[in-house]
């Protein structure tokens, strides 16, 4: 294979294995609490990255790490995964998987907004017009289609999946400023994330016996949500010549997911799903048109 096609090959295993934590999360829940579920998904995950890190001889580096930017990391792992995935869970406690993943696609809108206070950047036409089609794709799917009559199916729901946007937008923003590298950046986080997420448990009374699906569910959504397959899609961004190619693959997720839903978890695909889904990635596609305009003047 040449090195296009080994990224072509990681991207899409990426973007395949991420299609599928929609459902993961929604099959978790029916047996864990959405605290209880970053906790074992955070160990699980935390236990990859170490397994990653083993193999490739480098825990030397991280205890180093460790060491020199525990505040950093503590900083972060408070923000991703405890926050931002309390968050999401409790987004899809609440609402159908395929209402809360759809929503949860709006984030990179949501960091291109943020940037503007953040960063200093300008909003651009486009920009406003990515967020117009977005966040009227977010009214369609929470209202089933009740745009006049504003009745959400679940407004709490809703409202947290639009929060977990804020959380991953702003982790990803602050990303910009990180300069640990990726994989033992991620390892800190989740190590010095545990413990925050072992003290909300031990406080809310959620660390008693959990039924042995969901810690199953937990080990899954930790390995192909939070690492192993953050570990592909670095790799394949390494390895490619085309980082558009590369990222295009990621408008695959949400369909292939929504397909995943409808036959695993027993969901019926509401028009109103696939209306605003539209919306969120022609929205989604606006913005990135015109920020591969703005690259290439």
């Amino acid at each position: 294979m040449t090195r296009q096609q080994k990224a072509y090959a990681c991207g899409l295993s990426a973007v395949l294995a991420w299609s599928t934590v929609a459902t993961a999360f929604k099959i978790s829940l029916a047996h864990l609490s959405p605290a209880q579920l970053v906790l074992y998904a955070s160990l699980a995950s935390l236990l990859a990255l170490l397994a990653i890190l083993l193999v490739q001889g480098r825990l030397p580096e991280l205890v180093q790490a460790a060491r020199t930017d525990w505040k950093r990391s503590l900083l972060f792992g408070a923000i991703n995964p405890f926050a931002y995935y309390l968050v999401l869970f409790q987004a899809y406690a609440l609402l159908p998987a395929q209402e809360a993943q759809a929503i949860n696609y709006t984030w990179a809108l949501t960091m291109t907004l943020l940037a503007i206070p953040v960063l200093g950047q300008r909003l651009r036409a486009q920009d406003a017009l990515g967020a117009l089609c977005c966040y009227i794709g977010v009214l369609v799917i929470g209202t089933h289609g009740d745009l006049l009559g504003l009745n959400f199916s679940n407004l709490r729901g809703v409202g947290f999946a639009l929060v977990s946007t804020l959380l991953w937008a702003s982790y990803w923003l602050l990303n910009t400023r990180d300069e640990r590298e990726p994989v033992i950046g991620l390892t800190l986080n989740f190590a010095f994330s545990l413990p925050l997420t072992l003290a909300w448990c031990a406080a809310t009374g959620e660390l008693g016996a959990v039924a042995w699906q969901g810690l199953a569910g937990a080990a899954y959504v930790g390995a192909f949500e939070m690492g192993f397959t953050f570990v592909l899609w670095l790799s394949a961004m390494k390895l490619t010549d085309s980082t558009a190619g590369i990222a295009n693959l990621i408008f695959l997720s949400p369909l292939v997911s929504l397909l995943l839903i409808h036959f695993i978890v027993g969901e019926p695909v509401y028009a109103s799903t696939l209306s605003g889904l539209a919306m969120i990635l022609t929205g989604l596609a606006v913005q990135k048109i015109s920020l591969r305009r703005l690259r290439s003047a």
